[in-house]
């Protein structure tokens, strides 16, 4: 047993609770309150912190263990180096803070396993299994002869092309098979792919409905990689729950999403990363012009969204393994200050990246991303409060205790 006691403690959803308490029995919280409501804690380990709050959520990200920005490197990867890598990158995701990850194409079906099981230490992985595309769409390696990624996804690699609605249904049914809690598809072109503009829908409204039904049907929802306009309207139209990136947002869209109870996450991290450092990391040039065209388009689409009421989780895009990477795992903390800069206020940051994470997950969400009884015990300790400064949970070294699932996996004396 934990009790934390807080100067300042921040619930993920609503105001902060000033001389806040927490308690954590085993993986549940049991109290998360006033400290003069909390009830007696004998024999529970006792911290006093600064500001106490929700483990963080990054509802975007892949763990490909490819230290590139090229997927063209996933077909080439042992599969060992890629999870020995993703191993280092699940702990620095724990030591920024974050607790829990969507993850949208990659090794996570496979480490969700050894990180529930205990043998690796991590945050817990919601875990997407491949990519889903059509042939010649985002999610295809074009620089390969076709059959070597027909291939690789039909080995359980983390890339599956699909056409036609019976290979949508049994790409679907391949990812349920491994374990899969949500579905992705690639419903646009891609900026990191070499063929194709992120403005072109992709899957057919037909193929996008029924992937969406066979996923509902297992009561998992489907999230849609979608920049272009065309793309996030069929979408949103065919039912999936979640909206990645967005870039191409407007007003009427924005409403369709809100309609349809759709949930954008937008990832302002990555864009900023390959602008910053793809010329000396070696990403493409085609990729750095279609990223040029989406910086000034990304802020925006955030905005809007705001505007008409479309509820916006947190998520990063990370990729890369090494801190000398393109979008390295353990810079998460980033992307709430995008939020910040996009007209969200530090709490609205905050919220996006606790308390509407497990939305993301439809059915499959779990009681997390928030202080409160019975949600599970997944919370950070914070030197400074983010509410006055949203950029220190950008600095891991301000992230000085963290508890996953009851157990404090950083911090401890």
């Amino acid at each position: 047993m934990h009790r934390i006691e807080a100067n300042v403690l921040i619930p993920g959803r609503g105001d902060p609770i000033d001389d806040g308490c927490v308690l954590l029995d085993g993986a549940t919280i049991t109290y998360a309150g006033p400290r003069a409501g909390a009830p007696p804690s004998e024999g529970a380990e006792h911290h006093q912190v600064p500001v106490v709050m929700p483990g963080l959520w990054d509802c975007h990200v892949h763990l490909f263990g490819i230290a590139s920005a090229n997927l063209a490197d996933v077909l080439r990867l042992q599969p060992a180096v890629g999870g020995a890598r993703a191993v280092k990158d699940l702990e620095a995701a724990l030591n920024a803070g974050f607790t829990s990850v969507r993850e949208m194409g990659g090794l996570g079906i496979y480490l969700a396993q050894v990180v529930d099981e205990g043998t690796v230490q991590g945050p817990a992985i919601y875990a997407a299994g491949a990519l889903l595309s059509q042939t010649g769409g985002h999610g295809d390696i074009h620089a390969a002869p076709v059959q070597w990624v027909e291939d690789y996804g039909a080995r359980g690699g983390c890339l599956h092309l699909c056409d036609g609605v019976p290979e949508c249904l049994r790409g679907v049914r391949r990812q349920l098979r491994l374990g899969a809690r949500l579905i992705k598809v690639c419903g646009t072109g891609g900026v990191l792919s070499e063929i194709g503009l992120p403005t072109h829908q992709q899957f057919s409204d037909a193929e996008l409905q029924a992937m969406v039904g066979e996923a509902a049907r297992a009561e998992r929802i489907v999230a849609a990689h979608c920049h272009g306009k065309p793309g996030i309207e069929a979408s949103v139209r065919a039912g999936v729950g979640t909206i990645e990136h967005g870039t191409h947002l407007d007003e009427p869209t924005a409403q369709l999403m809100n309609d349809h109870g759709a949930i954008l996450v937008p990832t302002h991290t990555i864009t900023a990363r390959v602008l910053d450092h793809g010329p000396r990391l070696g990403v493409p040039d085609y990729a750095l012009e279609k990223m040029d065209v989406i910086i000034g388009l990304q802020k925006r689409a955030t905005q809007i969204a705001m505007a008409a009421g479309v509820t916006i989780a947190l998520g990063t895009d990370v990729l890369s393994s090494g801190p000398d990477t393109v979008c390295p795992w353990g810079i998460h903390g980033a992307e709430l200050g995008y939020l910040v800069q996009s007209g969200m206020t530090p709490l609205q940051a905050i919220e996006a990246g606790t308390a509407n994470g497990p939305l993301t997950l439809g059915p499959q969400g779990p009681k997390s991303g928030q202080l409160l009884q019975g949600y599970d015990a997944d919370v950070i300790a914070v030197a400074e409060n983010p509410v006055d400064d949203i950029t220190v949970l950008a600095e891991p070294a301000k992230v000085t205790k963290v508890w996953r699932a009851g157990r404090l996996v950083k911090g401890a004396p």
